[in-house]
């Protein structure tokens, strides 16, 4: 394809993903057209009323009451110079947001900010398209190399917002730029920086294991140059946007007293990952990821680092890593965790005194340091981000049909095996320990062996988002956080939703469309299996009966948060914290009425 097709075909596909979410967060309520007919593929044509201008569209439903709109087949209905109607093909994704969001009474400004991460996410997706590859090569892949193939969040239609980034910036630093990048260092005084560890890391080890002894030498001899002390300083690395658009204008005092001292950069080169301020060391992939701040708004929120993420990352991962270690079943399971083992927190010296500052402001400078996953694999495993799922190539070939297809065929057992590794630690924290994670495509890595079946998985991003019950559970012995309340504390409903939203219906709702309509594997099946993955649970663990009712995963409905009319209520004006989404309504939940499908292996 040339570029104005290339454009034209991922703006049709962006307008389908659109219409699609919108509907499924039922801000838009279409109408079957009257006389339509079921076509062979399962799809039904659907109309929507957006006051001056009318859609009409082909649909099929899915579960969660989704919509899967087909790109293309959306037509535009507004009246002409004449005054007569006029019904015309469009991939204007723009305009139609424009049309629904006049419908929806959303304000202006917020109707400009949306439009701004939409055409920003369009720019992105053609550009991907662009390079794509084919689902065959991209199964080769590593995690770190795949993420610069992917799409981004499944549920999020403006999903590559990035406001703040220029075009260069998106050229350079977007995962899908796929450039690898150095990291500039700082070496921050003491008085305005604190580092922490997990008990077998200290400043000096992180520093020589994640630069060498040649760089440290360098930076040590910038310090001494500078007439400082190089261990009055703490030391940690900048994304080198931040340094250049936030660092050196924020922090210009501090640059020019030298209380902050920029060392240069490391040797090592970095990839980001699909959530763009973790980045993954290509050249030395046995040292640690690095999750740095960056002050863009993307997928609902800044990407900055609070400091109360910062100071409580190493204690957090030392908490987990102590259940880890204790627990029969995720030992027999594999479950890998990736601890957040050592921090930098760095405080704006006057900001962070100043009273309700947008949280922007205050989470400029920091690092966390995650484990590298490398060191972790096994002879013959291969790993890729759960997000890989619902990947499809420019073919429309899906990446998770080339899984299948290596690891035998057979998308039954696939999934299974899929269900398999990833459902059963996932209930065992949250029912027998009480805690969650948050499952997403990003955040989720599946392991498979040499048969290329899914063997385990890979939980990560730890103190963003690991929430504990507000019930106390005694096997989960003191939190990390017992005094200054770091975890957010839930109820069991709402606990529980961490695993509705995030896998239930931001992975497995595409998911059991994909394998339905590539391999047959109908709805109900998968849905059935998932729900005999949760029995079985209850049967084998009787003791947290009580906890599986109050958290319970197979009710008739879930309460329904519509991500992306979050962004359509909230807007876009700065806000002292990150606001919670608010639910609006139920959704029905496949799971409540589908009969169990027993775990092939008979656990």
């Amino acid at each position: 394809m040339n570029t104005t097709e290339l454009w034209l075909d991922r703006s049709a596909a962006l307008l389908a993903k659109t219409i699609g979410e919108l509907c499924f967060e039922q801000l838009l309520t279409p109408e079957p057209v009257a006389g339509g007919a079921e076509d062979d593929a399962g799809f039904v044509g659907y109309q929507l009323s957006l006051g001056a201008a009318g859609y009409t569209f082909s649909a099929r439903r899915t579960s969660f009451e989704g919509w899967t709109v087909l790109p293309g087949s959306v037509r535009r209905s507004a009246s002409g110079i004449l005054g007569d109607d006029v019904t015309e093909p469009t991939e204007d994704v723009q305009q139609f947001l424009v049309d629904a969001c006049d419908a929806m009474r959303v304000e202006p400004a917020t109707v400009a900010g949306l439009l701004a991460e939409v055409t920003a996410t369009l720019t992105a997706d053609v550009a991907m398209a662009a390079t794509a590859r084919p689902a065959a090569e991209l199964a080769e892949l590593g995690h770190a190399a795949l993420d610069g193939h992917l799409t981004g969040h499944p549920w999020l239609f403006a999903n590559k917002g990035r406001i703040g980034f220029s075009a260069q910036d998106q050229a350079r630093y977007a995962p899908e730029a796929r450039t690898p990048l150095r990291l500039p260092w700082l070496a921050v005084h003491r008085g305005l920086a604190e580092f922490r560890g997990t008990p077998e890391l200290s400043e000096h080890v992180v520093r020589q294991r994640e630069l060498g002894e040649e760089t440290v030498a360098r930076f040590a001899e910038t310090l001494r140059l500078a007439g400082a002390d190089p261990d009055n300083f703490v030391w940690l690395p900048v994304h080198p946007w931040q340094l250049d658009h936030v660092v050196r204008t924020l922090w210009a005092p501090e640059l020019a007293t030298g209380r902050i001292v920029q060392l240069g950069e490391s040797q090592d080169h970095y990839l980001p990952t699909q959530a763009i301020r973790t980045l993954s060391n290509v050249d030395s992939p046995d040292r640690h990821q690095v999750k740095l701040p960056l002050r863009i708004l993307n997928t609902s929120v800044y990407r900055g680092i609070p400091p109360h993420c910062t100071l409580a990352a190493p204690m957090t991962s030392q908490w987990l890593r102590g259940i880890f270690a204790a627990d029969q079943l995720l030992g027999e399971w594999g479950t890998i965790l990736l601890g957040e083992v050592a921090s930098v927190t760095v405080r704006h010296p006057q900001l962070s005194r100043a009273g309700a500052v947008p949280y922007q402001w205050l989470e400029t400078l920091g690092c966390i340091w995650r484990e590298p996953l490398t060191p972790r694999l096994r002879d013959g495993e291969h790993a890729w981000a759960l997000a890989a799922l619902l990947h499809l190539d420019p073919a429309g070939d899906a990446l998770v049909s080339e899984y299948v297809r290596r690891a035998g065929g057979d998308a039954a057992a696939w999934a299974a095996a899929l269900l398999r590794a990833l459902l059963r630690p996932l209930l065992h924290l949250l029912y027998t320990y009480g805690i969650t994670v948050n499952p997403h495509g990003e955040n989720v890595l599946v392991v498979c062996g040499p048969d290329g079946l899914p063997s385990r998985v890979v939980l990560k991003d730890l103190v963003d988002d690991v929430n504990v019950s507000v019930d106390r559970v005694p096997q989960r012995g003191v939190e990390p956080d017992s005094h200054d309340r770091v975890l957010p504390r839930k109820q069991w409903p709402v606990l529980r939703q961490y695993v509705v939203d995030a896998l239930l219906v931001g992975v497995f709702r595409p998911l059991a469309g994909l394998l339905a309509q590539r391999h047959d594997l109908p709805e109900e099946r998968f849905w059935g299996m998932v729900r005999g993955e949760i029995e079985s649970y209850r049967t084998r663990h009787s003791s947290v009966a009580d906890r599986m009712d109050a958290g319970d995963l197979l009710g008739p409905t879930f309460a329904r948060y519509p991500l992306n009319g979050y962004r359509l209520t909230m807007g876009y004006g700065d806000l002292a914290q990150r606001p919670p989404v608010p639910s609006s309504g139920r959704l029905p939940n496949p799971l409540h009425a589908v009969p169990q499908v027993a775990p092939a292996d008979g656990w």
